[in-house]
C-alpha cells in the first residue's frame, strides 16, 4: 500500500511544522517546563526554583517555547506569568497524531 504522506504541499508544511516542534520539545528543560505549566501559571522565579537551573537558562528556554507558541505570558505588576497556549497545544497534539 502507497502512502499519500507528504505529497502534497499542506501536508509537507504540516511535517516541517511539526519537526521543527519535536526539535524545540525534544530538549529536557523545555519538556519539564512544559509539564510544570500544564498545573497552572507561574512566575519565572517559580519554574527556575523548582528545576534549580540558572534563571537566564530558564528564561531562555521560556523564551523558545513562547516564540513556537507553546506557551504565552502576561505582566502582574513586575511579574511575568507564564501559561500554556492550549490552543497551540493541542494543535500540536493533533498534528502528531496524524503522523503516528
Amino acid at each position: 500500500m502507497k502512502s499519500n504522506c507528504c505529497k502534497n504541499e499542506k501536508t509537507k508544511n504540516e511535517l516541517d511544522d511539526l519537526v521543527g516542534f519535536l526539535k524545540i520539545i525534544s530538549e529536557e528543560n523545555r519538556l519539564r517546563i512544559l509539564c510544570l505549566l500544564q498545573q497552572g501559571e507561574l512566575c519565572v522565579y517559580e519554574i527556575w526554583e523548582y528545576l534549580e537551573l540558572s534563571q537566564n537558562l530558564v528564561s531562555h528556554h521560556l523564551r523558545v517555547l513562547r516564540e513556537i507558541g507553546l506557551i504565552e505570558s502576561r505582566k502582574e505588576g513586575t511579574h511575568v506569568i507564564y501559561s500554556l497556549n492550549s490552543k497551540n497545544t493541542k494543535k500540536y497534539s493533533t498534528l502528531l497524531s496524524q503522523f503516528i
